[in-house]
């Protein structure tokens, strides 16, 4: 009878424990959140919604779906083979294949690091009137201490804590103004292209779905130990994974759908085209009144320095992989990567004229070399020599490659715009 007590108490031990493991998953998806909320994206989403309303909400729905995707099949690459995105284009795909898309990869990750670097220097001019180029060289320095000394990870949890604040705030002032909810709606699902918007869109859909972000992700989902020794452990965290994804992923939605809505139902309605980054303030000024200009400055800053951790971070990690290595910040390799990210976007804002459209024209770079990762990832997750058993079916496949295509016209279309 003891035993058969004690048997029950252990399995009811255990039940209890799983319904708390969920927790034990949740962080790569959120770090990637935190990439796709940042100044590029505030920038993106402010010229969307004060451009054109409404009528841009689609383009965030259409790549937060991608984004989902995207990135619980790049998180099963990690789990499954244990290698980044890089490692493994690196060890199982052609040179000729891997070379030159990581390389643009590493370019794309400079283009990441130039809208969040130049994000913190426009925060730092309306905190202290530093002006933007010394700006940019104080939010660098400070951004290679953070990861060249690990420190970075002792503030990491207050960064998100506050930048989420701040996103939850822009969700909280939709009931402080007027939203034209049925044209929202609208806008949401149904795709538009009014004209001039081409570079709009653009912005928004590489400000979402990141390319760095998709190497990001399948480096950090295995800074969680798992316990991945045999089939049940790797579906298990497979599960949880699609869970902490579906969850960040969401919440990234909400926020930048809150961003254009905000804009939409302020300068859209008065005409006000938004120019410079630091007129987004008044956003905040029905909520926190005199204080709007420091707080949206606060939040700014910090989003910058996360969001730049992040792109140095996936630098590293691309760049490493070159030489199939995982990222390790002692690694020299790593530190390459890291420091020609952040060294070059640095070089490159030194000779930037207009800071605003320097932001939507860094998001803009990210969406044309997109497709290239894409089709990359999408080749290694459907290969059963990559991931055995946990390959892609025929049908992720075809939702995949169907991404990877629906980017790549957008792009025709973006170059057949501008000539």
């Amino acid at each position: 009878m003891k035993n058969i007590l004690a048997d029950l108490k252990r399995r009811d031990h255990k039940r209890r424990l799983g319904g708390l493991d969920i927790f034990k998953y949740i962080g790569p998806g959120l770090l990637v959140t935190v990439g796709f909320i940042d100044p590029g994206n505030w920038a993106s989403n402010f010229a969307a919604g004060s451009e054109f309303g409404y009528a841009l909400l689609w383009v965030v729905t259409l790549s937060t779906v991608m984004l989902i995707i995207l990135q619980h099949n790049v998180a099963h690459l990690g789990i499954v083979t244990g290698l980044c995105l890089s490692e493994a284009a690196t060890q199982y795909a052609p040179k000729w294949v891997s070379r030159p898309i990581l390389a643009t990869a590493v370019l794309a990750s400079v283009s990441t690091s130039l809208a969040e670097i130049l994000g913190g220097a426009i925060a730092l001019e309306m905190l202290f009137k530093i002006p933007i180029v010394w700006g940019a060289v104080l939010t660098t320095a400070f951004v290679f201490i953070m990861l060249f000394t690990n420190s970075y990870k002792k503030i990491e949890r207050s960064i998100i804590a506050f930048v989420s604040v701040i996103g939850l705030s822009f969700i909280y002032e939709l009931f402080l103004v007027h939203i034209d909810w049925p044209a929202a709606a609208a806008g949401w699902v149904t795709p538009s292209f009014p004209e001039g918007s081409m570079l709009i869109i653009m912005s928004v859909l590489g400000a979402v779905v990141m390319p760095h972000n998709l190497f990001l992700h399948s480096e950090v989902i295995q800074s969680h130990e798992y316990n991945k020794r045999d089939d049940a452990s790797i579906r298990k965290v497979l599960k949880y994974e699609l869970f902490d994804t579906l969850f960040s992923m969401i919440v990234g939605w909400a926020i930048n759908s809150a961003m254009i809505l905000l804009a939409a139902a302020t300068f859209f309605q008065e005409d006000i085209h938004v120019e410079e980054l630091q007129q987004a303030k008044s956003l905040l000024e029905p909520l926190l009144g005199g204080s709007a200009a420091v707080v949206f400055a606060l939040a700014l800053l910090l989003a910058g320095i996360s969001s730049t951790i992040t792109s140095g971070m996936a630098a590293g990690s691309i760049f490493a992989g070159f030489f199939g290595e995982a990222y390790h910040i002692k690694d020299s390799h790593s530190q390459v990567g890291v420091a020609l990210s952040l060294g070059v976007a640095l070089l490159l804002i030194f000779f930037i004229g207009d800071p605003f459209k320097g932001l939507l024209i860094s998001q803009m770079v990210l969406s044309i070399q997109l497709p290239f990762t894409v089709f990359l990832q999408v080749g290694l997750t459907s290969s059963k020599r990559v991931m055995g058993k946990y390959a892609n079916s025929k049908w992720n496949s075809t939702v995949l490659y169907a991404i990877a295509t629906i980017v790549t016209v957008l792009n025709v279309m973006l170059l057949v715009s501008a000539l």
